[in-house]
């Protein structure tokens, strides 16, 4: 099946108040030419599991400087002063998670698993409200699976089916966040036709993606 669209048809099905995921790390690895369609877009209120807030204007930072986030579970916050300014006037509301623990909540929600238990952030505000087990006399913190309405992820291979193919940083979160989504958009820095890829290169199989749009192509 071909898969690919648009920039802006591929973020049609992102309305008001949709939870995202966005795959990269400090806005590398991120897909930016989708991202530029869902600025344009402008959907509002919309709740984001990232990483990182990005940087100004750059990566989830887009999102961040147009006033579109409503929401966002990331684990560092600091490298956007918007972000940081949003959360001080009460326009944005900020969940900080411990990076390990982001990684995998997002596996968890896209896998099927009812949570993740871990020691971090026992003894910190990170505890806070959240459930306690004990297993063999150590006490962990139960932390609740992540999963999003859409997941707008980057490839710097991908084929019309929507096979992917990672490189560096696009790799941190990109495939668990293809699997905890109901919807996956992938953009890929080079299109291949299908067959083109050696299956032991694929990363995320194309059973995850919904829609494909080429790095650059047509917004």
């Amino acid at each position: 099946m071909d898969k690919v669209v648009t920039a802006q048809e591929a973020v049609e099905r992102i309305k008001d108040g949709s939870t995202i995921m966005i795959g990269g790390f400090g806005g590398h690895g991120s897909p930016h030419t989708v991202i530029d369609a869902l600025v344009k877009k402008g959907a509002k209120n919309l709740t984001l599991i990232c990483n990182d807030a990005g940087t100004p204007g750059f990566g989830a930072g887009a999102l961040v400087a147009n006033h579109q986030i409503k929401k966002m579970y990331v684990s560092i916050l600091s490298p956007n002063p918007q972000a940081q300014e949003q959360l001080a006037a009460g326009e944005l509301e900020v969940c900080l998670i411990p990076q390990g623990s982001l990684a995998e909540m997002i596996r968890a929600g896209g896998y099927g698993l009812g949570g993740v238990l871990t020691r971090t952030g026992i003894g910190t505000q990170v505890e806070e409200g959240k459930q306690k087990v004990t297993v063999k006399g150590e006490t962990y913190l139960l932390e609740e699976p992540l999963k999003a309405d859409v997941a707008l992820i980057y490839a710097s291979k991908g084929d019309r089916a929507g096979n992917a193919v990672y490189h560096g940083s696009a790799r941190a979160h990109s495939p668990s966040m293809a699997a905890a989504a109901d919807y996956t958009i992938l953009e890929v820095g080079e299109l291949k036709e299908v067959g083109e890829i050696h299956p032991d290169e694929i990363h995320t199989q194309s059973v995850l993606v919904d829609a494909v749009v080429e790095k650059g192509g047509k917004a």
